[in-house]
């Protein structure tokens, strides 16, 4: 469900994605995904925007219907996952969205990788 209240409001305001991003702590394309419903604002968020917009949280606030969804119930989560496709096991989180999380845990291995082999080398022995 789109925020079009929000939407309205701030370019009434004249304020762009970008600047309200700024007010919540997250970057532009999290607040587009934001406003387009995609994800969900949490209280904390509202009550930040609604002040930097200068209006209540009333006069912006629309019921949430986030689109992504986690079932606790998942292999993944009660510790019985057996591998498998990432996509085929969370087919409703964007690809972009995983892409990301795989790069970024491919970068943890590297840098665990790196640890232990410090950790193996004595110090003075490099």
């Amino acid at each position: 469900m789109q925020k079009e209240k929000l939407r309205t409001i701030r370019k009434q305001k004249g304020y762009t994605q970008q600047q309200i991003a700024d007010i919540i702590a997250t970057d532009v394309s999290n607040y587009s995904r934001k406003e387009s419903g995609d994800v969900r604002i949490v209280k904390d968020e509202w009550d930040k925007i609604a002040r930097f917009l200068n209006v209540t949280v009333e006069d912006i606030y629309e019921d949430e219907e986030a689109k992504v969804v986690i079932n606790n119930d998942h292999p993944i989560f009660n510790g019985s996952a057996s591998g498998g496709n990432i996509n085929q096991q969370f087919n409703n989180i964007p690809g972009a969205i995983i892409e990301n999380l795989q790069g970024y845990i491919a970068l943890l291995k590297e840098e665990n990788e790196r640890l232990k082999e410090e950790l193996r080398t004595p110090k003075g022995r490099k």
